[in-house]
């Protein structure tokens, strides 16, 4: 390989798989080696280009080849050929005559590659998992963690790593994941803390409350910074340091634009609420001001029932099929305005692995959604950044399975029964600058390169769904929204007490920050659905 080519791979720190590297050795021209891989880790924000990385980001893909030499772009076409994938590179004549119909449609059609960018969890493929992989994964989690709580000035005098704290007692700040908690007789509690270089414990006194109340809300797990006095044989906790989120710049945009947040609409379920929903997308399509303002929406997973998902659900299903099942989704996206860019993720009902991070929708179940041209298939979790000029507003899309497991592990949480009020749990979310904390939240692959379900930056906005209850919250200036549904009270929720608050449909106004709630519920159908 050129080594213009390697200097462009080292300098970005890539990392390129097998197929990769064989399309960017062909190029006959370094510059446009250079091009494509600049370009493709600017669009995507990967540092592991796939396959399926330039498959996510076909047509940005057709853009950055467009401007190369003919021979180079006949050797993008022939590997794409031999990857299994579809590149149609337009030609120098066939793009000029094609130039005036595209100035035509860009007053009423803005390309959606300019106004946004997706930013997909890498999602591993399944495969045997060893212990080595989950060390690996925790690992990365850590060092990730590590680098946000250094900035605190707060931790960044007398830290230290756990291997260099010696037997004279002294003041300390270290950085540790939680591998054990424990009470004392004396209702004291003992932590233990690990970092790469080693382990120790820290005691926590009951009677210092506000310390104590810290302590006593870690999870395993949890990464913290803990300024302490001591040696190493024990530590006193004087404070508990979490990495947090903090947005201190509200972006607002210029243009008066919205954007709508659903979730868990379970098409297929004989539960589902299609009369709400057919309400909705009418609401969508009409004059109302509003409704002629919104150009995103973002679907948050539980698009359908699914087939399988718990023992003997097939008697709970008015469609039995996931192809029936999406398709009926499919047919209420498109007629969904095209000036409306959608965002959708999966949920624990969709037709993909539930191990998070979770794919994109597959072709194999759902290709109808495939073919919808404003429809923008996502990994749960992802981000996603709307642009205006230099603005960026980041939306992270996360379906939510962790929240359960948050409520029950938090005594907070538990206290006030916030299932009723999830947004308080996905507070803690941001608080910990991780979705899933604690092993066990979820079932998950673990990536020993990147814990892709660590927060790496500061959303404005976090949405979730999960809990079937619209709540709406904030935590240092991120917007939280954990999202309704579109079916009624299920047997099992019944079984377990929670009250679903259906058809509920929050906006968002980019300019003003402004939120409105619509409500398309037919109690009288809701009612009825409820008995069947």
């Amino acid at each position: 390989m050129k080594q213009g080519i390697l200097n462009t791979i080292r300098e970005k720190g890539l990392l390129l798989d097998k197929e990769i590297f064989e399309i960017v050795e062909s190029f006959q021209k370094e510059k446009d080696a250079k091009i494509f891989l600049e370009r493709i880790e600017m669009i995507t924000g990967q540092k592991i280009i796939t396959k399926s990385t330039l498959n996510k980001n076909l047509e940005f893909v057709k853009n950055i080849v467009h401007d190369f030499s003919e021979e180079d772009k006949e050797i993008v076409e022939r590997i794409y050929v031999k990857l299994g994938l579809h590149l149609e590179v337009k030609r120098e004549t066939e793009f000029m005559k094609d130039k005036v119909a595209e100035r035509e449609k860009e007053n009423s059609e803005k390309k959606s590659e300019n106004n946004f960018k997706v930013f997909y969890s890498e999602t591993i493929p399944d495969k045997k998992l060893e212990v080595k992989d989950f060390v690996g994964n925790l690992r990365a989690r850590y060092q990730s963690l590590q680098k946000i709580l250094m900035t605190h000035t707060e931790l960044q005098s007398n830290l230290i790593g756990i291997n260099k704290i010696g037997n004279d007692r002294k003041s300390l700040n270290i950085i540790g994941i939680v591998v054990e908690k424990r009470i004392t007789k004396n209702k004291n509690l003992i932590i233990k803390f690990e970092d790469l270089t080693g382990e120790i414990s820290g005691i926590v006194r009951h009677d210092n409350e506000e310390i104590f109340k810290k302590a006593d809300e870690l999870l395993l797990d949890d990464v913290v910074g803990i300024k302490a006095s001591g040696n190493r044989d024990m530590l006193f906790v004087h404070d508990i340091v979490f990495p947090d989120s903090i947005k201190l710049d509200k972006v607002k945009f210029d243009e008066d634009v919205c954007v709508g947040f659903l979730s868990d609409v379970h098409c297929g379920s004989d539960k589902h609420l299609g009369k709400e929903f057919e309400k909705f997308l009418e609401w969508i399509n009409s004059d109302e001001e509003i409704a002629k303002k919104i150009k995103y929406l973002f679907f948050v997973g539980d698009n359908v029932d699914g087939v399988g998902i718990f023992p003997g659900q097939e008697s709970f299903l008015e469609l039995k099929s996931m192809e029936e099942q999406y398709e009926l989704l499919a047919s209420y996206l498109r007629k969904i305005p095209k000036n409306i860019t959608m965002f959708m993720c999966a949920g624990q009902h969709d037709a993909v692995r539930v191990a998070e991070p979770q794919p994109i929708l597959s072709k194999k179940y759902s290709s109808s959604l495939h073919n919808i041209e404003n429809l923008v298939l996502v990994t749960n979790p992802s981000v996603v950044k709307l642009l205006e000029g230099k603005k960026e507003f980041k939306v992270l899309m996360y379906h939510g399975a962790s929240i359960h497991n948050l409520i029950n592990e938090i005594n907070e949480l538990r206290e006030i029964k916030a299932h009723k009020c999830p947004a308080k749990a996905v507070r803690h979310m941001l608080k910990r600058r991780h979705l899933a904390s604690s092993h066990g939240d979820v079932v998950y692959i673990p990536n020993a390169e990147k814990d892709p379900l660590v927060i790496e930056e500061v959303p404005d906005v976090l949405c979730t769904g999960e809990v079937h209850r619209l709540d709406i919250d904030s935590y240092n200036g991120t917007l939280i929204i954990t999202g309704s549904c579109w079916q009624s009270q299920t047997a099992f929720e019944e079984k377990v007490g929670n009250v679903p608050d259906p058809c509920k449909f929050p906006v968002l106004n980019l300019k003003t920050r402004e939120i409105k709630i619509y409500d398309f519920i037919d109690e009288e159908n809701v009612a009825m659905r409820g008995k069947e």
